[in-house]
């Protein structure tokens, strides 16, 4: 097994809360890390008929009898009378880290946790791999093209699956168990269409009227739908940054893939020769990039308030990462030789937020990391030192 970065946080946080969930996409490794963690632990998946119909039947013998050694309970919202028993059952005991739950639909999930064990449990986030998870010789062997063509979900690893056997086998799964489970829509077809229109717009400004007119729906449809996204981690937005400034700016968020694997196939792409010509391969580096910090840091146990500044006039910064109010842009280009031009758009920047060269970044698609006069220029392979 890989070694997972959040691994030592979902430990810490065993020492100090009863409850401890590890959310994340299907096919993440949420299973795999939390059995790897807790080996002494038991193991339920409510997704077996036999499990969950104990779980029906009486709950409170159910996290009784299995919680006497800690337990791992997947899919947990599959039975969500358990929480509020989990609730009463945590408190009476005041055990840290008996209980190990894991879940695939955030959405599900989280309503559960937030009505019944608000104080009790950590919520962590298992995404796919990040960069510094990757055994380094994979990174060296695929360059960048394969990189993001192949995306990161650890069964392509694990298990030795090409993305064109993947990512279809993939989608079909997770349209028919997970989409129709959270919304109940009928038309999977017209919702799969909906998913490779989001995946053309990428790195782009969110425009649900677009979006609804090219399939003939409203846009609560298009927000609803978005919603069932976001919340099975296929997509995340970006929130522009708006404070401090008095230029008139941007307000509407930008949608990103979690995964670059999965955004190629939606696509339509078939081998990671293709990309080098392709007309968003630009906007798949930065949704790579942008994908790849958030990972880090989420794996990490953090939730980085990160951002994107655009003004009326079209100067923009892909990425603004604020900490505690100090601010750190970022521009991302996917060229591999660095340009004069790349740096137009952080002296824009500086200008109007006052922060100084120290705290401008360029990451673009070569692979030397130098230090210039307006930013510090880092490879794709050297993101982590962000």
């Amino acid at each position: 097994m890989i070694t997972r970065t959040l691994q030592k946080h979902i430990v810490k946080m065993a020492e100090i809360f009863p409850v401890v969930a590890v959310t994340g996409p299907r096919q993440s490794g949420k299973t795999t890390l939390v059995r790897a963690t807790f080996p002494t632990y038991s193991y339920v998946n409510l997704e077996n008929p036999d499990d969950r119909q104990a779980a029906i039947e009486d709950p409170r013998m159910f996290l009784r009898y299995h919680g006497q050694k800690g337990t791992i309970i997947d899919e947990m919202q599959k039975v969500p009378e358990l929480f509020s028993y989990l609730q009463q059952i945590s408190d009476e005991t005041k055990k840290m880290g008996n209980y190990i739950l894991t879940g695939s639909q955030n959405f599900l999930l989280m309503e559960k946790v937030t009505q019944s064990l608000a104080g009790r449990v950590s919520v962590n986030n298992l995404l796919p791999f990040s960069l510094i998870e990757l055994p380094q010789n994979t990174i060296i062997n695929n360059d960048i093209n394969q990189l993001l063509y192949t995306g990161m979900y650890p069964a392509i690893y694990d298990r030795k699956i090409s993305p064109e056997n993947y990512y279809p086998s993939y989608l079909q799964t997770y349209l028919e168990r997970d989409v129709r489970s959270l919304k109940n829509i009928s038309n999977l077809n017209v919702f799969q269409r909906f998913m490779q229109l989001c995946a053309g717009r990428a790195g782009q400004l969110l425009n649900l009227s677009n979006i609804g007119n090219e399939l003939g729906i409203d846009g609560k449809t298009v927000r609803s739908w978005l919603s069932v996204l976001e919340a099975s981690f296929i997509i995340f937005f970006l929130q522009p940054y708006f404070r401090n400034f008095k230029k008139r700016i941007i307000k509407r968020p930008k949608l990103y893939f979690y995964d670059t694997g999965l955004l190629c196939s939606l696509l339509g792409l078939n081998n990671p020769a293709q990309l080098t010509s392709h007309y968003l391969r630009g906007a798949i580096f930065e949704n790579f990039i942008i994908g790849e910090y958030l990972k880090i840091k989420r794996h990490q146990g953090a939730n980085p308030n990160i951002y994107f500044w655009q003004d009326n006039s079209g100067n923009e910064v892909d990425l603004l990462i604020d900490n505690g109010g100090r601010l750190t842009a970022v521009e991302i280009k996917s060229g591999t030789t660095i340009n004069q031009d790349f740096f137009k758009n952080l002296l824009k920047f500086r200008k109007f937020s006052g922060i100084t060269s120290k705290d401008c970044y360029l990451i673009y698609g070569g692979e030397q990391s130098m230090p210039r006069q307006n930013a510090q220029v880092l490879s794709w392979r050297d993101l982590p030192q962000l």
